[in-house]
């Protein structure tokens, strides 16, 4: 009944897909990017509400940072400039060098004085440039990538190139990163990767149509996906920049799977070869996509926003491709019936090395858990690191322009906190105005802090002695803090920003724990992008374990009721879960940090790798029912799917090599990471579970029995072609 439905509409059904192909493509790229760094933070976390309270108190606090070089910055061209700035839409204000002495000498504080406590903020004595600092207002932070544009437009009209001006902050990184993560910049490596798996398919086809038609259904399965992603109202970032590649491995495996079942019924002259092909090839795809869904889903414990989301985008993708894999290649079949497939690996001799696994299983066993318990201790090493500097491209404009900012002129990694005196406080504006310098003057002192910056900077160190005197100052000083974001709520809270130091001695993380400790007992709270980046990194490492040990259980319970074993469940995730172990306990021993992207492919990897175990499996598990030994069985098993095995290893590493060609950092470290642990699965699957099978004990069998088990040796089991999804 299925073959005939193909065979009456199967023409009908690739013409709906041609058909809709430009719909989905549209669709697939109106998907937005986003790279906002609040998105990467944790969610309903104690120190994500307390910054999002923060906000809303003091206003948004995302500044642009423009140094200026001195050959060119007189004080009446920075003036200049700054007015321009000034007049654009977005941008709250402009600090400048004169305009902030200004302030600063109008409440008493001599101009000898202005100039050192700007410095390292807008100036350094032995630097080269003048800065400038844009304060972005909540319709700028809106919108970054067109206030960034247009800062950058008014820098060139005033004549400044690359090497008079040098531009930075959040806006400035957030919107190279939107433009590094688009659909648009990925389309480099994306159109590398269909070159590739199209050569893949041709290879394995000999024919040009079919592997042509096979690429181009796997394309509409990706936009397919993107489609629904947008409508459902994702967005694209860096972790969603290798969706479409991993999308494309999915659907590529199940395809090239089900035609490899096809071409094996017509070699063994079946009635109905589609339909047996279908029949074959439906249980071992559904849990094929059943296994890399749960490991994907798995990443929803995340409270990181962009890994949940991918989660769940590749999980539809993954539904997409059974669909693409097992609803659209049978079409394609009725076109071209008389397909071959060619095998892409060598022909090894897998008899030979089932063989000598077993002739050497516990030396591999043990010397196998010497590595184990050694990368082990790397484990404990292993740490994780939020840092969206490191997403930069070296060779950038954006990167060079931070690392002069930061090396002649201020950071732009801050501390926020707030002294918050409480509503019942009877302290005069005076008192409270010295404690905040008090507090000021303890996180200036520390190694890691560049500059500090709050209400009291503008203050003299001495007060005027007379009352007339000190009225007049705090008059003005109240007439010039009413929009300033220092001072809230009736003077009760006052905010300190602290410009954090850049090393790798010391990270702003480190800064942070320190002024914790040495502040403890203080009316302060600590806020701004540094504390949530210490949370996320926290995040991320608790995220990485709970998403793992749940791919692990949802998998390996999977497993034990395909395999109606718990034994045979448990060793089959042995050899999925040690090869993950080795890739990771080595990035520790490195001292390698995970990134966001990085503690995806753990769990991801595990699901796309457990469908090879599975195949083995049932193969070995029929030969060791009808009596054959262990070694025999095994050897049976790896003769069956090693080939298979070794070939789907190639596909998905190649395809995910090809993400290292991104200039994104995060989506090459994903793709480097994911086809490492990919080729470690190779240990796994052709190493540790044969030796594994070898150990369990033999069965007595009778006469009849011993005899049927000798049918299945001798001679040995023809190769099956098939690849593991």
């Amino acid at each position: 009944m299925i073959s005939s439905f193909y065979q009456r509409h199967g023409k009908l059904l690739l013409w709906i897909v041609a058909l809709s192909f430009p719909f989905f493509y549209w669709q697939a790229n109106s998907i937005k990017s986003n790279n906002d760094i609040e998105t990467w933070l944790p969610r309903a976390t104690g120190v994500r509400q307390e910054y999002e309270r923060f906000k809303r108190d003091f206003g948004v606090e995302e500044v642009i940072v423009a140094g200026l070089d001195k050959s060119v910055a007189t004080p009446e061209f920075v003036e200049a400039v700054a007015g321009r700035l000034d007049r654009l839409a977005g941008i709250r204000t402009v600090w400048t060098p004169d305009r902030m002495a200004s302030q600063m000498e109008s409440l008493g504080v001599t101009p000898e004085e202005a100039q050192t406590r700007m410095e390292g903020l807008l100036g350094e004595p032995s630097g080269k440039l003048v800065g400038l600092i844009a304060l972005l207002d909540e319709t700028g932070a809106k919108n970054r990538a067109e206030v960034v544009a247009k800062v950058q437009s008014e820098l060139s009209y005033c004549q400044l190139d690359e090497k008079s001006v040098a531009l930075t902050g959040p806006p400035v990184i957030v919107s190279a990163l939107d433009t590094m993560g688009s659909q648009t910049a990925n389309k480099k490596y994306f159109a590398i990767t269909v070159a590739l798996c199209l050569g893949l398919l041709y290879f394995s086809f000999a024919h040009w149509g079919m592997a042509l038609s096979t690429l181009g259904v796997t394309l509409w399965g990706i936009y397919v996906t993107q489609t629904v992603l947008a409508w459902c109202g994702g967005e694209m970032n860096f972790i969603m920049g290798s969706l479409t590649v991993m999308v494309m491995i999915f659907t590529l495996s199940i395809a090239v799977h089900f035609v490899s079942y096809f071409v094996d019924a017509k070699a063994a002259g079946a009635a109905d070869p589609l339909g047996s092909a279908l029949k074959e090839s439906a249980t071992p795809c559904f849990l094929s996509t059943l296994t890399t869904l749960l490991g994907l889903i798995s990443l929803n414990v995340s409270s990181i926003l962009p890994v949940a989301q991918f989660g769940y985008a590749a999980a539809t993708g993954s539904i997409v491709a059974l669909v693409v894999g097992l609803g659209i290649m049978p079409a394609l079949l009725t076109v071209w019936p008389n397909i071959e497939v060619r095998s892409l690996c060598f022909h090894l001799d897998f008899g030979k090395w089932s063989d000598w696994v077993a002739a050497r299983k516990l030396r591999i066993l043990g010397a196998v858990s010497l590595l184990v318990a050694v990368t082990g201790l790397g484990l404990l090493r292993l740490k994780s690191d939020v840092d969206p500097v490191e997403f930069l491209p070296r060779k950038s404009i954006v990167f060079n322009d931070l690392q002069r900012i930061e090396h002649e002129l201020t950071n732009i990694d801050s501390i926020e906190a707030v002294v918050d005196f409480g509503a019942t406080s009877e302290l005069p504006f005076i008192d409270r105005m010295l404690k905040v310098r008090d507090v000021q003057e303890r996180i200036a002192a520390h190694p890691g802090v560049r500059h500090v910056l709050s209400a009291a900077t503008f203050f003299p160190t001495e007060m005027p002695e007379s009352s007339i005197g000190a009225a007049q100052m705090l008059s003005r000083a109240k007439a010039m803090s009413q929009d300033s974001g220092w001072v809230i709520d009736d003077q009760q809270s006052w905010r300190i920003s602290a410009r954090v130091r850049r090393s790798r001695e010391m990270s702003p993380i480190h800064v942070l724990a320190d002024l914790e400790k040495e502040l403890a007992g203080e009316p302060i709270r600590f806020t701004g992008l540094t504390p949530l980046l210490k949370n996320a990194q926290t995040e991320i490492f608790d995220g990485f374990w709970q998403s793992f040990a749940a791919a692990c259980l949802t998998i390996s319970i999977v497993m034990i009721l395909s395999l109606r074993s718990i034994l045979a469940g448990i060793v089959a995730m042995i050899p999925n879960i040690i090869p993950i172990w080795l890739v990771f306990g080595g990035l520790g021993f490195l001292g390698t940090p995970v990134d966001i992207g990085m503690m995806m492919t753990g769990s991801i990897a595990l699901g796309i790798s457990v469908d090879c175990t599975f195949h083995f499996l049932v193969y070995y598990r029929e030969g060791y029912d009808r009596g054959l030994t262990s070694a025999q069985a095994t050897r049976r098993a790896l003769e069956h799917s090693g080939e298979p095995v070794l070939e789907s290893t190639i596909i998905c590493s190649t395809g995910l090599l090809a993400l290292c060609l991104s200039s994104f950092v995060p989506t090459a470290r994903f793709g480097a990471l994911m086809a490492a642990q990919m080729v470690a699965s190779l240990l796994g699957e052709l190493v540790i579970l044969p030796a594994l099978l070898c150990c369990r004990p033999d069965q007595k069998v009778k006469a009849t029995d011993d005899q049927n088990a000798k049918s299945l040796v001798l001679p040995p089991p023809a190769q099956h072609r098939e690849q593991a999804a």
